[in-house]
């Protein structure tokens, strides 16, 4: 299989405009974050997928693979089902531009998924890690995922799900990582199909595949991964880089 690593790297984000572009140890993120897709030793090719002339430089600037957003998206899949449209490839994953620090053994997994599927019944992969500080579970910002017994999503919510009425059962919530491995003609279905009522509500975008009756595997992991969607999550990046570079 052709496996290639996409990653979406949008510079205006809404919550910390312009966080792939700040300074993490001497580099910006998304060049950070591209330089460890390559160091995984994944892929066949990895690409930042950017609507701006920023980024693109800062990727040729370290002779990178980019490409050029012709058109506006709501998320990061319709960005990389655009690019992804004329490249001989069967395997994408969408890597997280503001995800520095790539877990390359949950990697490994969702790549695995797709080699232990020889008839084919699964779209796309994606990674779950087990939270249980309330806070965490509560807070919407976090997307939760529950998943039926073989493993695949049922759904994803940013309200508590399952709702603990049973409280005596010690149940287990999963957060959501927006990692995902897709097969190819999943992902360019997905970019050709509106967006569901459901992913409007919840404003996740992996809720359209459900509702389009896609099967996703989850992957559970325990390596909750430094996302930086804040200023403060800076912080503890620069830390982390301190103690790691």
């Amino acid at each position: 299989m052709n496996i290639i690593a996409m990653i979406p790297a949008r510079y205006n984000a809404s919550r910390f405009p312009g966080k792939l572009m700040k300074d993490l140890g001497g580099k910006p993120v998304i060049v950070r974050t591209y330089e460890a897709a390559l160091q995984a030793k994944l892929f066949d090719k990895v690409y930042v997928v950017t609507d701006s002339e920023v980024i693109k430089t800062a990727i040729e600037t370290v002779n990178g693979d980019v490409i050029m957003s012709t058109k506006e998206h709501e998320c990061g899949s319709d960005r990389i089902a655009e690019a992804v449209t004329d490249l001989n490839v069967d395997i994408v994953v969408n890597v997280q531009g503001d995800e520095p620090f790539i877990d390359t053994v949950s990697l490994r997994k969702l790549i695995d998924v797709f080699h232990e599927d020889p008839e084919r019944q699964i779209d796309l992969a994606s990674l779950k890690v087990q939270i249980t500080d309330i806070e965490a579970i509560e807070n919407p910002n976090n997307v939760k995922v529950i998943t039926d017994s073989n493993g695949f999503a049922i759904y994803f919510s940013r309200s508590v799900i399952p709702y603990p009425r049973a409280k005596e059962l010690n149940t287990k919530y999963y957060k959501h990582k927006g990692v995902y491995a897709f097969r190819k003609e999943a992902l360019l279905n997905f970019y050709h199909t509106p967006m569901t009522p459901l992913e409007a509500a919840e404003k996740i975008e992996c809720i359209r595949y459900l509702e389009a009756g896609k099967k996703i595997k989850m992957i559970e992991t325990e390596v909750e991964s430094i996302g930086i969607d804040t200023p403060e999550d800076l912080e503890k990046a620069q830390h982390y880089i301190q103690q790691h570079d």
